[in-house]
């Protein structure tokens, strides 16, 4: 079932032109990480029952996946973070863990109005490092009828 969540955030990123998701990679000294942004529409009912996800066309995803910049996918890390609209008004994104054999990846909703755009700042310490390191990316967010 899992897999069909990472399926599911995969056809979000390849259509992001006609879905208004968005993606991204960013290199942190021996870490990648990537992330995208996707309406939460996208994942399949069955899907975000199992992971206890809200299906909503006001509530986007937060996808982040970290690796070894030197190869490999999906650590485990401990992520904290806050999505800001342009009005400073602040969401804390609570991050959930989803595993799937040897990948990690981490899911948090935010709610949105359409056409909002956000300031997401997230800090992620993969586990064993001995630092943090924070993403920022800005994203305007859609409602998905």
């Amino acid at each position: 079932m899992s897999r069909l969540l990472s399926l599911t955030a995969l056809l979000a990123l390849l259509l992001s032109p006609l879905t208004h998701a968005q993606s991204g990679s960013e290199r942190f000294g021996d870490y990648q990480v990537y992330y995208s942004v996707f309406n939460s529409t996208f994942v399949l009912p069955d899907i975000a029952s199992v992971h206890n996800l809200v299906r909503s066309e006001d509530r986007a995803l937060v996808n982040v996946s970290i690796a070894r910049a030197d190869g490999g996918l999906g650590l485990p890390a401990r992520l904290s973070g806050t999505a800001n609209n342009l009005l400073q008004q602040s969401q804390t994104l609570e991050f959930k863990e989803i595993s799937e054999g040897d990948t990690t990846y981490y899911i948090a909703p935010v709610r949105h109005l359409n056409e909002e755009m956000y300031n997401f700042r997230i800090t992620i310490q993969p586990e064993g490092a001995e630092q943090s390191f924070e993403l920022r990316f800005s994203q305007k967010l859609y409602i998905e009828k």
